[in-house]
Protein backbone atom coordinates (compact mmCIF):
# COMPACT_ATOMS: atom_id res chain seq x y z
CA UNK A 1 0.00 0.00 0.00
CA UNK A 2 1.02 3.67 -0.42
CA UNK A 3 2.21 5.36 2.91
CA UNK A 4 0.90 8.89 3.41
CA UNK A 5 3.87 11.91 2.89
CA UNK A 6 4.58 12.97 6.48
CA UNK A 7 8.68 13.95 5.79
CA UNK A 8 8.63 17.09 6.03
CA UNK A 9 10.46 19.08 2.97
CA UNK A 10 14.13 19.22 2.96
CA UNK A 11 15.78 22.80 4.37
CA UNK A 12 19.11 24.06 4.27
CA UNK A 13 20.78 22.50 6.95
CA UNK A 14 19.97 18.82 5.90
CA UNK A 15 22.39 16.91 4.87
CA UNK A 16 20.23 15.25 1.71
CA UNK A 17 22.69 15.83 -1.10
CA UNK A 18 24.83 12.79 -0.34
CA UNK A 19 21.93 10.44 0.58
CA UNK A 20 19.48 11.32 -2.22
CA UNK A 21 22.07 10.07 -4.95
CA UNK A 22 22.96 6.87 -2.93
CA UNK A 23 19.02 6.00 -2.98
CA UNK A 24 18.87 6.43 -6.97
CA UNK A 25 22.34 4.47 -7.40
CA UNK A 26 20.80 1.84 -5.05
CA UNK A 27 17.78 1.58 -6.46
CA UNK A 28 19.22 1.04 -9.93
CA UNK A 29 22.02 -1.28 -8.97
CA UNK A 30 18.64 -3.53 -7.67
CA UNK A 31 17.06 -3.22 -11.06
CA UNK A 32 14.21 -1.88 -9.81
CA UNK A 33 12.21 1.02 -11.69
CA UNK A 34 10.75 3.82 -9.72
CA UNK A 35 7.09 2.43 -9.40
CA UNK A 36 8.29 -0.73 -8.65
CA UNK A 37 10.70 0.36 -5.73
CA UNK A 38 7.78 2.79 -4.58
CA UNK A 39 5.42 -0.11 -4.21
CA UNK A 40 7.97 -2.60 -2.51
CA UNK A 41 8.44 -0.20 -0.30
CA UNK A 42 4.79 1.39 0.04
CA UNK A 43 5.50 4.48 -0.88
CA UNK A 44 3.90 6.14 -3.77
CA UNK A 45 6.43 6.80 -7.25
CA UNK A 46 6.03 10.68 -6.53
CA UNK A 47 7.68 10.43 -2.56
CA UNK A 48 9.69 8.25 -3.90
CA UNK A 49 10.90 10.32 -6.43
CA UNK A 50 11.35 13.53 -4.32
CA UNK A 51 13.54 11.31 -1.93
CA UNK A 52 15.97 10.61 -4.76
CA UNK A 53 16.12 14.53 -5.63
CA UNK A 54 16.69 15.26 -2.55
CA UNK A 55 12.88 17.47 -2.31
CA UNK A 56 11.66 15.08 1.13
CA UNK A 57 13.88 13.70 4.03
CA UNK A 58 13.56 10.24 4.15
CA UNK A 59 12.19 9.25 7.95
CA UNK A 60 14.04 5.88 9.75
CA UNK A 61 11.07 3.56 8.70
CA UNK A 62 11.73 4.94 5.02
CA UNK A 63 15.09 3.69 5.36
CA UNK A 64 14.70 0.00 6.62
CA UNK A 65 11.98 -0.51 3.93
CA UNK A 66 14.04 1.01 0.95
CA UNK A 67 17.14 -0.80 2.80
CA UNK A 68 14.99 -4.39 2.64
CA UNK A 69 13.81 -3.60 -1.08
CA UNK A 70 17.15 -2.81 -2.30
CA UNK A 71 18.79 -5.94 -0.11
CA UNK A 72 21.21 -3.49 1.90
CA UNK A 73 21.65 -1.81 4.75
CA UNK A 74 20.91 1.59 5.87
CA UNK A 75 24.37 2.71 5.99
CA UNK A 76 24.19 2.51 2.55
CA UNK A 77 21.10 4.08 1.86
CA UNK A 78 23.31 6.69 4.01
CA UNK A 79 26.42 6.59 2.08
CA UNK A 80 28.23 5.81 5.59
CA UNK A 81 31.66 3.49 4.45
CA UNK A 82 33.23 1.60 7.30
CA UNK A 83 35.39 -0.96 5.36
CA UNK A 84 34.76 -4.42 4.78
CA UNK A 85 33.79 -6.68 7.44
CA UNK A 86 35.63 -5.59 10.39
CA UNK A 87 35.00 -7.10 13.70
CA UNK A 88 35.84 -3.18 15.33
CA UNK A 89 34.28 0.05 14.18
CA UNK A 90 36.23 2.49 15.86
CA UNK A 91 34.93 6.30 17.00
CA UNK A 92 36.17 8.04 15.07
CA UNK A 93 35.30 6.00 11.96
CA UNK A 94 31.28 6.72 12.79
CA UNK A 95 30.54 9.97 11.18
CA UNK A 96 27.15 11.30 11.54
CA UNK A 97 24.85 11.54 8.81
CA UNK A 98 21.27 13.25 8.96
CA UNK A 99 18.36 12.47 7.50
CA UNK A 100 14.46 12.62 7.94
CA UNK A 101 15.71 14.75 11.19
CA UNK A 102 17.24 12.08 12.62
CA UNK A 103 21.12 11.38 13.40
CA UNK A 104 22.43 8.20 12.98
CA UNK A 105 26.39 7.05 13.46
CA UNK A 106 27.41 3.42 12.27
CA UNK A 107 27.60 1.10 15.18
CA UNK A 108 28.50 -1.91 13.52
CA UNK A 109 30.38 -2.95 10.69
CA UNK A 110 28.70 -3.56 7.07
CA UNK A 111 27.49 -6.91 4.98
CA UNK A 112 26.27 -8.66 8.17
CA UNK A 113 22.83 -9.97 9.28
CA UNK A 114 22.14 -7.15 11.34
CA UNK A 115 22.49 -3.42 11.32
CA UNK A 116 23.55 -1.63 14.01
CA UNK A 117 22.81 2.29 14.29
CA UNK A 118 23.23 5.41 17.15
CA UNK A 119 20.72 6.97 16.75
CA UNK A 120 19.60 10.30 17.85
CA UNK A 121 16.17 10.76 17.90
CA UNK A 122 14.80 14.89 18.43
CA UNK A 123 11.89 15.82 19.95
CA UNK A 124 8.61 16.07 17.48
CA UNK A 125 10.80 14.29 14.79
CA UNK A 126 8.90 11.44 13.02
CA UNK A 127 6.84 10.32 15.61
CA UNK A 128 3.75 9.45 13.61
CA UNK A 129 4.88 6.63 11.20
CA UNK A 130 3.47 3.55 12.73
CA UNK A 131 5.40 0.43 10.86
CA UNK A 132 5.26 -3.35 10.74
CA UNK A 133 7.92 -5.58 8.88
CA UNK A 134 9.39 -8.70 9.45
CA UNK A 135 12.54 -9.32 11.97
CA UNK A 136 13.90 -8.28 15.85
CA UNK A 137 14.61 -4.57 16.97
CA UNK A 138 16.49 -3.91 19.73
CA UNK A 139 17.04 -1.14 21.36
CA UNK A 140 19.03 0.50 24.44
CA UNK A 141 18.49 3.78 25.52
CA UNK A 142 21.54 6.06 25.93
CA UNK A 143 20.04 9.32 27.18
CA UNK A 144 16.77 11.07 27.62
CA UNK A 145 13.67 8.98 27.72
CA UNK A 146 12.37 7.25 24.53
CA UNK A 147 8.38 6.75 24.29
CA UNK A 148 7.67 3.42 22.24
CA UNK A 149 4.61 2.37 20.98
CA UNK A 150 4.08 -1.58 20.27
CA UNK A 151 0.69 -2.64 19.07
CA UNK A 152 -1.70 -0.89 21.83
CA UNK A 153 0.58 -0.54 24.36
CA UNK A 154 3.34 2.79 25.03
CA UNK A 155 6.10 2.66 27.18
CA UNK A 156 8.35 5.47 28.44
CA UNK A 157 12.02 4.24 28.42
CA UNK A 158 14.56 5.53 30.51
CA UNK A 159 18.71 5.80 29.99
CA UNK A 160 19.60 1.91 30.30
CA UNK A 161 16.13 0.61 29.45
CA UNK A 162 16.22 -1.99 26.90
CA UNK A 163 13.44 -3.03 24.39
CA UNK A 164 13.48 -6.11 22.31
CA UNK A 165 10.37 -7.24 19.73
CA UNK A 166 9.11 -8.68 16.61
CA UNK A 167 9.00 -5.95 14.29
CA UNK A 168 5.79 -7.55 12.79
CA UNK A 169 4.46 -5.67 16.02
CA UNK A 170 2.91 -2.19 14.72
CA UNK A 171 5.59 0.13 16.96
CA UNK A 172 6.83 3.71 16.65
CA UNK A 173 9.47 5.91 18.15
CA UNK A 174 9.29 8.83 19.70
CA UNK A 175 11.48 11.43 21.94
CA UNK A 176 9.51 11.77 25.23
CA UNK A 177 11.40 15.00 26.55
CA UNK A 178 12.20 17.88 24.49
CA UNK A 179 15.97 17.46 24.46
CA UNK A 180 15.73 14.63 22.17
CA UNK A 181 16.72 10.60 22.93
CA UNK A 182 19.98 8.89 21.94
CA UNK A 183 19.69 5.31 21.72
CA UNK A 184 21.55 2.02 20.31
CA UNK A 185 19.20 0.47 17.42
CA UNK A 186 20.09 -2.76 16.15
CA UNK A 187 17.97 -4.85 13.58
CA UNK A 188 17.62 -7.99 11.23
CA UNK A 189 18.27 -7.83 7.46
CA UNK A 190 15.51 -9.22 5.77
CA UNK A 191 14.25 -8.68 2.43
CA UNK A 192 10.88 -9.47 1.87
CA UNK A 193 7.29 -7.62 -0.21
CA UNK A 194 6.07 -7.78 3.23
CA UNK A 195 8.13 -5.04 5.03
CA UNK A 196 6.40 -2.33 2.69
CA UNK A 197 3.20 -2.88 5.25
CA UNK A 198 2.77 0.75 6.64
CA UNK A 199 -0.36 1.75 9.20
CA UNK A 200 0.67 5.24 7.82
CA UNK A 201 1.07 8.38 10.46
CA UNK A 202 -1.75 9.01 13.44
CA UNK A 203 -3.53 12.04 13.83
CA UNK A 204 -3.02 13.31 17.52
CA UNK A 205 -0.54 12.99 19.94
CA UNK A 206 0.92 9.41 20.68
CA UNK A 207 -1.41 8.41 23.88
Amino acid sequence: MNASDPAPPAGPGDDLPAVAPQLRSLRRRAGLTLEAAARDAGLSPAHLSRLETGQRQPSLPMLLALARVYGTTVSDLLGETVAGRDAIVRAGDMEPTRAGGWTYWQAGASGRAMQSLRVRVPHGSQGDIVRVHPGEEWLYVLQGRLRLRLGDTTHVLAPGDSAHFDSLTPHRLAAEDHDGVELLFVHTLLQSPTAALCLGPITGEMP
